[in-house]
């Protein structure tokens, strides 16, 4: 409703409320405003009120469903100034089955997308009834605590499988990746898992994961997509070793400043399930990595 009276507001502030101006000159009316009669207050807010109804009908039936052939009903209603006994009670009522629409419409798809990217995994009925039995005080065999982590571990797995199926494939490529590039007599690997390239070996101190550093760098994909480069912004980047993915921490505190180095992280050490804009969900991650300088 404040939305229709803003506009129609708006509306009659653009329009104006006036009698028509006395007459002028010529000469004068190209010098001088015309002055509005004025009228009283009680006049001027019963017109108001009368202006604000515009749009109210499709406005009900729109966010409220309230038809045209209920309008009497709505207006019986809009001149009560306390609400009866009967009133509450099925304003109540009104209530409910508007929460029960919004379950239907809303929450049960939206819990739904999340577990398994679907719109329909949930049983609409047994959803329904737990609802209900739990707002009526109905006792169930196991606590709400209880029921939270059950429910919690069951999502997940959901949650799991579901990533399984759309990305299980990157994982898959980034391990035979990571097994074929470490053939590469110049690739050495951590304990960790992950694997590293010295192209450039640099002379000064090794930073400690409290530390800041400036670096430059190139990300990409194993199929060689580049998601991100400080390169291509021509602005090297500076940040905690602690704040990074951990296959970057790991690979920091082993560099001298002054190195350059190439990457290959495992999806573990990377963002693992995670699934980034530009980088899909258990992707291996290759980087070139420049240590400018550590921050003290």
């Amino acid at each position: 409703m404040r939305k229709i009276f803003i506009l129609t507001l708006a509306a009659l502030l653009c329009t104006g409320i006036q009698a028509t101006p006395r007459k002028k000159s010529k000469k004068a009316a190209t010098t001088e405003t015309a002055k509005p009669d004025t009228i009283d207050i009680k006049t001027l807010s019963y017109l108001l009120g009368r202006l604000n109804t515009q749009g109210l009908a499709e406005f009900l039936s729109r966010q409220k469903g309230v038809d045209a052939k209920h309008m009497p009903q709505f207006i019986e209603g809009f001149g009560q100034t306390e609400l009866s006994e009967a009133d509450i009670q099925t304003k109540a009522r009104i209530a409910g089955t508007e929460i029960r629409e919004d379950i239907s419409k809303r929450v049960m798809p939206n819990i739904s997308k999340q577990i398994n990217d679907s719109t329909d995994l949930l049983d609409h009925e047994e959803f329904i009834r737990g609802f209900q039995e739990s707002l009526a005080g109905t006792q169930y065999e196991i606590s709400n605590d209880s029921a939270m982590k059950i429910v919690e571990k069951q999502m997940n797995y959901y949650h799991e499988q579901m990533l399984e199926h759309k990305y299980g494939a990157n994982r898959k490529a980034g391990e035979e990746f990571l097994k074929t590039n470490l053939k590469n007599k110049d690739v050495h690997q951590t304990a960790s898992g992950l694997q590293y390239k010295i192209i450039t070996k640099g002379e000064g101190s090794v930073p400690t994961n409290t530390q800041k550093v400036k670096v430059h760098y190139e990300g990409r994909l194993i199929d060689g997509k580049v998601f991100d480069s400080s390169y291509q912004r021509g602005q090297p980047a500076t940040f905690g070793v602690n704040q990074v993915i951990k296959g970057w921490t790991e690979a920091l505190t082993m560099m001298p400043a002054g190195s350059k180095w190439e990457l290959y992280i495992p999806q573990e050490l990377a963002y693992g399930a995670r699934d980034q804009q530009s980088i899909p969900a258990f992707s291996c991650l290759v980087f070139t990595v420049e240590l400018l300088e550590v921050v003290q």
